[in-house]
């Protein structure tokens, strides 16, 4: 089976995205084959940065000068807000950030996309927030910047997080804007929607975020795990005849954010860039 890739030069320009672990991103795939179907010499990798090694690796991509962007993943997004240069109303709220951008100037300016991109793939598959009542399992960066959509959207959230600690700091940022339509709780909680917005399931021995036997039969689970695409969780959910969204879906309905957000649709194709085929593992 054949696919395309262009031919990386002298002057291609440079896309990381930063996680630990990071063997399990979608977004390689996805942001290459967006800048082959628009002609932008550029390049996507994955990068791994460690906790401690995160302000390293940030600070120099940031001084390498053909680096012109960064998608952030788990668990770095709320710590790489200390280290943008500025800060957009989302990401603020959200308390994280998963793109920035180089500005002209070099600096960094962090936004966030992932609640928007949730919402459009829902909203994608049939899923319409509004009116209907979510049960948000993770208040960490991908659950908050979700939490601010899914309440922009107009739904009702109950929020929990084996860090009490997290779903009390993201009531007191959202409740003065949300008023009475955010709270938390402790332990299983019936809704129309569940989701999943923890790492869990990235790893075959990982515990079930919940249990969705919980759930009436007419709610629907989403996870946020893309890779596997079938968590454990969905096939739990399926098993109890549920229906599913997948993860991957948060991702796809963001790449048209990310095209204004990097630019790419202002960008005309670079002088040099050809697109070739290879075969796929060539």
């Amino acid at each position: 089976m054949a696919s395309e890739h262009h031919l990386i030069t002298g002057s291609t320009r440079l896309f990381a995205v930063i996680g630990d672990p990071v063997e399990q991103v979608q977004a390689p795939s996805m942001m290459n084959a967006l800048f082959v179907r628009l002609g932008i010499d550029a390049v996507l990798v994955p990068v791994h940065a460690t906790p401690a090694r995160l302000a390293t690796v940030v600070r120099g991509l940031q001084s390498a000068g053909n680096v012109d962007g960064l998608l952030v993943t788990v668990p770095h997004k709320g710590a790489v807000l200390d280290l943008a240069d500025e800060v957009s109303p989302t990401a603020a709220l959200s308390n994280g950030a998963n793109a920035m951008r180089r500005a002209p100037d070099g600096r960094w300016q962090a936004d966030n996309f992932d609640g928007e991109g949730f919402v459009r793939g829902l909203r994608a598959a049939g899923h319409e927030p509004a009116g209907r009542h979510v049960w948000l399992v993770g208040a960490g960066g991908a659950g908050s910047a979700i939490a601010v959509s899914l309440l922009s959207a107009g739904a009702d959230l109950t929020v929990t997080d084996r860090d009490e600690h997290r779903v009390r700091a993201l009531a007191e940022r959202l409740s003065p804007r949300f008023p009475g339509r955010l709270r938390g709780a402790a332990g299983p909680v019936t809704a129309d929607l569940a989701v999943n917005a923890t790492p869990l399931g990235m790893r075959p021995e990982d515990p079930l975020p919940f249990d969705p036997a919980f759930l009436p039969g007419s709610a629907v689970v989403a996870d946020i795990v893309m890779k596997p695409r079938r968590t454990a969780l969905l096939r739990t959910a399926e098993e109890h005849g549920l229906a599913v969204h997948y993860g991957a879906a948060m991702l796809t309905h963001q790449l048209d954010l990310y095209v204004d957000f990097f630019g790419l649709g202002r960008r005309p194709a670079r002088p040099g860039h050809e697109v070739r085929r290879q075969r796929s593992g060539a």
